[in-house]
């Protein structure tokens, strides 16, 4: 596997920092999870529970070993230092300036070992206007105006399925590792690299901010062709009660429903986002609500368009094309899984599908 013999030490939590270990783990990384004694990760008591830990833990902790270390105790901090001067990659969530409190910061560590791949992520950066404060996925998504974005047929903010904050600071996170690790192989150095949840969130509005960037003005959300403004990029009742969405607001796509549809004169409406387009929205939700769902899931599977039915969660993940693809796996004990998203050819990866249990490995990884 791509990073096998690569060493790990996960200082991180919840979600951002666990998300990218949890990928260098599938792809053959050594990860070593270091817990707090008495409980351990929150993640691992995250509900619904699962036969070892949590559904959450069994995702996030799968393929690691887990280190319980008193943090609290010199023992403890001692130990934490050899861990992070004989790994290749350190990831920590802490706040600022905590892990330089137990004696593992940046400068303490790289000076043994100047060859590790230190990765810190926050809420705001290490040096930000905010360094002492706490902010999970949705206070993020609120001070970035991603909830101003986000909104219900009521006008107000709507809370996101799911934490756009923390999975992509992971995936930024693990971008930096990666090209760190990738740069070391020519000086032997590693680098110390500073993730903002904060700054990752707004990076992905790169999209939507035209109207900001060129006139100072937030966008008139309702209007706007990802947010409510285009018939092409919408959510449609079906008369059974579920939901479809026309997702592609390129031409040739329009003209391709409308036509079959019988009415090709509105396709010139389509070419701009904007109130202009409320007729097509209307003729497309009052022909969309004539027919159930499965209706139209056949006849638009026999068009050139954009779609999807509104799937629940078990519907999704037995959507036919994850299955064909082997997407979702299923363990020896008949749990189930996601298989790794990054594909290899000539490396496959071969994950181990089992979280470790609070403190498993600590004698196997201390060897004291």
């Amino acid at each position: 596997m791509k990073l096998q013999g690569i060493k790990v030490v996960d200082l991180s939590w919840f979600l951002p920092g666990p998300y990218l270990t949890t990928s260098l783990a599938d792809h053959g990384a050594e990860v070593i999870k270091v817990e707090p004694p008495g409980e351990g990760d929150p993640g691992r008591h995250i509900l619904p529970p699962d036969e070892r830990t949590s559904v959450f833990f069994r995702n996030m902790g799968r393929g690691k070993k887990s280190v319980v270390l008193d943090l609290k105790s010199e023992q403890g901090r001692a130990d934490l230092f050899r861990l992070a001067c004989e790994a290749d990659v350190l990831v920590e969530s802490f706040r600022p300036g905590v892990a330089a409190r137990f004696g593992i910061g940046y400068d303490a560590v790289a000076a043994k070992n100047p060859g590790v791949v230190y990765c810190s992520i926050s809420a705001f950066g290490q040096n930000g206007a905010y360094p002492g404060r706490a902010a999970h996925d949705l206070a993020l998504e609120a001070m970035t105006g991603v909830l101003s974005l986000t909104l219900g047929d009521d006008g107000r903010p709507a809370i996101p399925g799911i934490p756009v904050a923390d999975l992509v600071s992971g995936l930024h996170a693990l971008a930096g590792v990666l090209m760190a690790l990738l740069r070391r192989k020519d000086t032997g150095r590693g680098d110390y690299i500073d993730v903002s949840m904060h700054e990752s969130l707004i990076a992905s509005c790169a999209n939507v901010v035209g109207t900001t960037f060129a006139e100072n003005k937030a966008p008139d959300v309702k209007q706007q062709r990802t947010t409510g403004g285009s018939a092409f990029y919408r959510v449609y009742d079906t008369s059974d009660g579920r939901q479809l969405v026309i997702a592609g607001q390129e031409m040739k796509f329009i003209k391709n429903l409308l036509g079959a549809l019988g009415k090709p004169e509105m396709a010139p409406l389509c070419e701009w986002p904007g109130a202009h387009q409320k007729p097509v929205m209307d003729f497309l939700a009052e022909t969309f609500k004539a027919m159930p769902l499965a209706h139209w899931m056949d006849t638009l599977a026999t068009l050139d368009i954009c779609y999807g039915p509104v799937n629940t969660l078990p519907e999704a993940i037995a959507d036919a094309n994850l299955k064909k693809r082997g997407f979702m796996v299923t363990d020896d004990t008949g749990r189930l899984h996601f298989a790794p998203v990054v594909r290899f050819k000539n490396e496959p990866s071969s994950p181990i599908y089992r979280e470790p249990l609070l403190g498993e490995h600590t004698e196997e990884v201390l060897k004291r």
